[in-house]
């Protein structure tokens, strides 16, 4: 369908699953150009209501009555054939747009697309590019995969031809960008029920990249051998980061009291700026290095970038300090995968703390099966660990895997482990385990968010 943003003012599009993170934000960005927006999700959040207050017309529940006098029809990748607002849309041959084409056409409006891709650090390196471009008065639209303070939300609107968004590898999505600033932070294991396996995963990758035009720019993590490797066959400009080679490289890293690192900037081994995070964890330091490059290529100041990296203080859910209890500290981290588990409980290493709690939410059936190995192996930094019940998300349980087999596994490998399967049981068990001076860590994509406010009420 030949469908115009700037022109086709007078439709009235629909989202299916309008509460998700990327679509909320598409729909934000419509409503704030003047389009008429309705959509459905299966339950009401924040996101819906701030879209309903935005005038946005909701629907709690999926049904095919929901698409009334719609032109337009757009769906994400987690939506089933058997939905009844899509087969109606079908029925009534209603246009009809992925997530990532129809954010690929608001992408083409733009002239300097930077598109984040990678397994892990998506949203914080997207977040410090935001705060950095807005630091050089670039005006930007954003469109982040969390809320950020900065932008009251998880999406910004702005009116010059700068367009920053993750680019998420998830079913091939991030193939229908306009990329010409490119990023690859990493190349790991995941979305293995799509994906054959790591080599395909690296393949897409190298797609993505093959989408950057000549005078374009990718930007890739030399750290990381698989993007490294990418990089080496790239057709455009290549600027590559690292902690211990590339371009752009971090010497004299030290840590503050809370974990947040300082480090020296240099380009090509000639030192340019010194940096100060606020944000915790070595893994950050590699983000801030791939946003240092990114807006170097775009030309913006030395002071933008070290003063834009020190007002980034997170996005909410990535380390995120929830609240104190009884000398008890919480933060909540949407790492799901063992790779990211694995840097957050590094990064709690060294924020103050007497133990390490840890309260963890599997995330799929799928992805826990496909990487059970590497599950029960990445919790050896927490002094105890609680297992939730698996947040099935779009999937099914079909009995294979379990929270319970999990533990069995992680407990083999010597962690202090307990399975327990209501989050009222996991509250009672850290109101009479934790003591002042603990941290307590929940961990994971899904809603174990809650277990941590819920310890914090009660």
């Amino acid at each position: 369908m030949n469908f115009n943003l700037n022109t086709d003012l007078n439709k009235k599009v629909h989202f299916i699953g309008i509460g998700g993170i990327s679509m909320s934000g598409l729909a934000q960005i419509l409503l704030k150009r003047g389009y008429t927006v309705s959509g459905s999700d299966m339950k009401e959040s924040s996101l819906t209501k701030k879209l309903s207050q935005l005038g946005a017309e909701i629907y709690i529940g999926h049904h095919k009555d929901n698409l009334k006098n719609v032109d337009l029809v757009i769906y994400t990748a987690a939506i089933p054939d058997t939905n009844p607002e899509l087969a109606q849309a079908k029925a009534l041959n209603i246009p009809l747009f992925t997530r990532a084409e129809f954010l690929g056409l608001i992408m083409k409006g733009h002239k300097y697309n930077v598109a984040i891709s990678g397994t892990h650090g998506k949203t914080t390196t997207t977040s410090m590019i935001s705060h950095i471009t807005l630091k050089e008065n670039l005006d930007p639209t954003i469109l982040v995969g969390g809320e950020l303070d900065i932008i009251n939300g998880n999406v910004r609107t702005g009116k010059s031809e700068y367009f920053i968004t993750e680019a998420c590898e998830y079913k091939a999505s991030f193939l229908k960008f306009y990329p010409y600033i490119g990023i690859i932070l990493n190349v790991d294991a995941d979305h293995l029920d799509y994906y054959k396996d790591i080599n395909e995963i690296q393949s897409t990758f190298k797609k993505f990249v093959d989408l950057i035009p000549k005078d374009g720019y990718l930007i890739a993590n030399a750290d990381d051998a698989r993007a490294f490797e990418i990089s080496q066959k790239a057709l455009c400009n290549v600027v590559t980061f690292g902690i211990t080679k590339g371009d752009i490289t971090a010497k004299n890293i030290s840590f503050d009291p809370k974990g947040c690192a300082a480090f020296e900037v240099y380009k090509c081994n000639s030192p340019l700026f010194t940096v100060q995070l606020n944000v915790p964890g070595k893994h950050n330091v590699l983000n801030a290095l791939a946003s240092i490059a990114c807006a170097l290529t775009l030309n913006i100041s030395n002071n933008s970038i070290t003063d834009g990296l020190l007002s980034f203080g997170g996005t909410h859910r990535r380390f995120e300090y929830k609240g104190e209890k009884d000398g008890v500290t919480v933060i909540d981290d949407y790492a799901h995968h063992p790779t990211e588990i694995k840097a957050t409980l590094s990064a709690a290493k060294n924020y103050p703390h007497k133990r390490v709690f840890c309260v963890f939410q599997p995330h799929t059936y799928s992805r826990t099966l496909t990487l059970f190995d590497e599950f029960s192996k990445a919790f050896s930094d927490t002094d105890e660990l609680v297992l939730a019940d698996i947040y099935a998300a779009r999937e099914k349980d079909t009995g294979v895997v379990s929270s319970d087999k999990l533990g069995d596994a992680i407990r083999k490998n010597n962690v202090k482990c307990e399975n327990i399967h209501s989050f009222e049981e996991i509250v009672s068990f850290l109101n009479k385990t934790l003591k002042p001076g603990d941290l307590l860590l929940t961990v994971g994509a899904g809603n174990v968010f809650e277990v941590g406010e819920m310890y914090l009420k009660n």
